[in-house]
């Protein structure tokens, strides 16, 4: 069973897929997303995979028959697909070239150019989950693309900050904060050519930084060349640094914010990559607590300036090491 409910303490819509409580751990000797395995060809550089589990389906079943005059429900239109990063089975992206990870970056945008396509398809989310903190059950490097037919809560609600904020002063809320952080420096951890890596003056988690173009440029499918190379080597080496922090694989969850698609506004955004890191030290854990999901008022227990001097030295650390092969 696959449908949408409607929440209506917070106009938004939550996914019912019971499906997705029977996906398997899988077997250590066998990986549906290695050459061999019959599922993916024998010869891949990145690839983009249907979602076996899919929350959302481009024909959805009808949905369960639960509504009433108070209830509401809606077909589970969309589309969920996997893209596999590499085919080598413990790959991690710090390990793949910058050549590699741009032909990562192609086959991102030409999923979200394609699924744009789709007049049911709203939002866009482009994802990475990391690390069996954050309940990866599949090692095998790779993200996946969610497409929506509605706009999340939380994307409306970045756009209609951005919005309010250009009626108000005539300017971009994410180039203004991207000049402001640039000036104030301290939290600046690294940039390239187009793109900025910065622990936010108001994170929320420990170590959850945010890569930003520079340009004011709305969606990732607007990148020229030469942008296209800098997000590839910014993520490789967003990444990297993690991984040097506590010299071992760091756990994360990534998300990738294009603006809506088919609904308008898409002027009034930036991209933007933010990752929601669930480590406040080497060996602490940060908690999404009370406060935190029922209020959605979020408690860093670190200060960001501090955090930021931790992840610029292991950028250099990775950098030096990246240098040194």
């Amino acid at each position: 069973m696959a449908e949408l409910r409607y929440n209506p303490f917070k106009n938004d819509w939550v996914m019912v897929a019971s499906a997705r409580q029977d996906r398997p751990q899988m077997p250590k000797d066998w990986c549906p997303f290695c050459p061999g395995s019959g599922r993916v060809p024998d010869s891949f550089d990145v690839l983009k995979y249907d979602n076996d589990f899919p929350a959302l389906s481009p024909d959805p079943p009808e949905p369960d028959d639960v509504a009433t005059d108070f209830f509401r429900v809606a077909k589970a239109y969309g589309k969920c697909e996997v893209i596999l990063y590499s085919p080598d089975h413990t790959a991690t992206l710090p390990q793949l070239s910058v050549e590699h990870v741009r032909k990562l970056v192609d086959l991102w945008c030409e999923r979200f150019a394609e699924l744009s396509k789709y007049e049911k398809s709203k939002y866009i989310m482009i994802f990475e989950n990391r690390g069996e903190v954050v309940g990866v059950t599949m090692p095998h490097p790779h993200g996946q693309i969610y497409a929506f037919p509605f706009v999340p809560k939380k994307i409306q609600l970045k756009l209609d900050c951005a919005r309010k904020h250009k009626e108000e002063t005539g300017s971009c809320l994410f180039c203004d904060w991207l000049k402001a952080e640039t000036e104030a420096g301290s939290r600046v951890i690294f940039e390239n050519r187009h793109f900025a890596v910065i622990l936010p003056f108001f994170s929320e988690f420990a170590y959850g930084t945010w890569i930003i173009a520079k340009d004011h440029i709305p969606c990732m499918t607007d990148f020229d060349d030469s942008q296209r190379t800098a997000l590839a080597e910014a993520l490789r080496n967003t990444v990297g640094m993690y991984d040097s922090l506590f010299d071992r694989p760091f756990p994360y969850m990534m998300c990738m914010y294009n603006p809506p698609v088919n609904s308008g506004g898409a002027e009034d955004f930036h991209f933007h990559i933010e990752f929601f890191t669930p480590m406040r030290s080497e060996d602490k854990q940060q908690f999404l607590a009370s406060c935190e999901t029922g209020a959605w008022a979020h408690c860093n227990p670190t200060r960001p300036e501090d955090k930021a001097q931790e992840l610029r030295a292991a950028y250099n650390r990775f950098i030096g090491k990246a240098d040194g092969k």
